[in-house]
């Protein structure tokens, strides 16, 4: 870890920005952040002197695998704390867009990192914590579930990829605090994935596991398809946390307030929308409704109209036929039968015979028609009745309740007479109480006197008797 402490003895231009710098520095924790090699630890500010010594200071020798796990616990506490504040102010679901959601599975895949042990392969060495999470599925089979989601998820080509997707069920599935648990437990398997010094190994894992109980609060939904879990670079994003704590929480809360405006605002709109759909649709139906009633009536009426004309002509073909019969009897009985003019009216007969059945035809399917429309008349008379009876029985509620209300008003009103009633009574008593009061004080008054009297009498009589003797 670099040392930020100024090694000259005497102050310089340089020294005095850097000291000025780090007073203006906004610190997170009573930590700044610095860069050590492949970790992004945080140093203590008691370690940090902000003015030039003239002897150089000292670091105090500390294990920097030591140092590792605790930045990385206080950075896991930091972002689940944020993560619950965040997601209790926002107020719904979170899904995989949501910053401080994505930097907290960072931090966790920081921590189940850290002291991996290293395994080489055909293809070079492979350093993945996939294979420390596929413990749980041991010791846990409910979580054999998310492990058999996981390797059916298409896509995921890489062990990192794989547990990645891991804990993104697990918290989904509000166990991953159970999970962590169940497999720092069991150190005597970790040491197989772990080195000795690893956070997953030490009290900073129990820690996280129990700080993970927390987020069974927020609801998540995440959508791992299409999400390439596999490329992804963990980067941890402390700009989030270095701000001022006030300044922060208030914008926090203003977010909050400002998201569940914007919220209950697009609930309205919505709202408003799909009534205005919904009553759009209903006067849509409404004047189908009308047209097609319309329609219907001035059908009807034509095949009303139609149907007397082909009645007329059905009438006037059984005449005409019945005219031609007799008028053939009468030349059959008085002259001699004529060839050319029989079969002249036998043509004219067989004319006028499928003429008639055409008409017949024509007059079935008017008169099936005409029962269709009468059919459909019903049945609209038959909504329409029902929709009056509804509509009747509507009101009979609301006189129903008019009545209820003018009874519960009634109640109220003799309750109220009663109460001025028992308010008066109470008055006379308390007046004839008062009344009382005076006559017993007036009766002790008139007592007193009179047993003053009495001692006044007691007294003369005594001086009389020793006057007589």
């Amino acid at each position: 870890m670099s040392d930020l402490t100024p090694q000259s003895e005497t102050p310089t231009p340089t020294t005095d920005k850097i000291t000025q710098a780090a007073r203006e520095t906004i610190y997170l924790c009573n930590f700044r952040v610095s860069v050590d090699g492949e970790w992004l630890c945080l140093r203590e500010l008691n370690d940090i002197s902000l003015t030039p010594d003239p002897e150089p200071a000292h670091e105090d020798p500390k294990d920097p695998i030591a140092i590792e796990r605790l930045n990385l616990m206080n950075m896991a506490k930091l972002s689940i704390k944020g993560l619950i504040e965040s997601a209790l102010n926002l107020g719904r679901t979170l899904d995989s867009d949501y910053a401080p959601l994505q930097q907290f599975f960072v931090v966790m895949e920081h921590c189940l990192k850290h002291g991996l042990k290293t395994k080489k392969t055909f293809l070079g060495q492979n350093k993945s914590f996939w294979g420390a999470l596929e413990l749980v599925e041991k010791l846990t089979p409910e979580a054999g579930e998310i492990t058999a989601s996981v390797k059916d998820l298409p896509g995921l080509k890489t062990p990192l990829g794989r547990g990645r997707a891991w804990l993104r069920l697990a918290l989904m599935q509000k166990k991953l605090s159970d999970y962590m648990k169940t497999i720092i437990n069991r150190k005597d398997l970790l040491s197989e994935f772990y080195e000795p010094n690893a956070l997953m190994m030490e009290e900073e894992g129990a820690v996280i596991a129990g700080l993970l109980v927390g987020l069974n609060v927020i609801d998540a939904n995440l959508c791992m398809k299409g999400e390439d879990l596999d490329s992804q670079v963990g980067v941890i994003d402390f700009s989030m946390y270095l701000k001022d704590g006030g300044h922060s929480s208030k914008s926090a809360e203003g977010d909050g307030h400002i998201t569940a405006i914007l919220d209950q605002k697009n609930y309205v709109e919505e709202l408003n929308r799909h009534l205005s759909a919904s009553v759009n649709n209903l006067q849509a139906k409404v004047d189908a409704l009308e047209k097609s009633n319309t329609k219907l009536t001035e059908e009807l009426a034509v095949a009303n109209n139609r149907i007397i004309t082909l009645q007329e002509d059905v009438e006037r073909v059984k005449e005409e036929s019945s005219y031609q019969m007799e008028s053939r009897k009468a030349s059959r009985s008085d002259s001699a039968p004529d060839g050319q003019a029989l079969g002249e009216t036998r043509k004219q007969l067989k004319e006028e015979t499928l003429l008639r059945l055409d008409v017949e035809k024509e007059l079935e399917v008017q008169i099936g028609m005409k029962q269709e429309m009468e059919l459909s008349m019903k049945m609209l008379e038959k909504d329409i009745c029902e929709k009056q009876d509804a509509l009747v029985e509507l009101r009979q509620q609301l006189e129903d309740l008019r009545a209820i209300n003018q009874q519960l008003s009634h109640k109220s009103q003799s309750a109220d007479a009663s109460s001025k009633h028992k308010s008066e009574a109470i008055a006379r008593l308390e007046e004839k109480i008062n009344q009382m009061t005076g006559t017993v004080k007036q009766m002790e008054t008139s007592e007193k006197h009179l047993v003053k009297q009495a001692r006044n009498l007691n007294s003369a009589a005594g001086k009389l008797l020793q006057l007589q003797q």
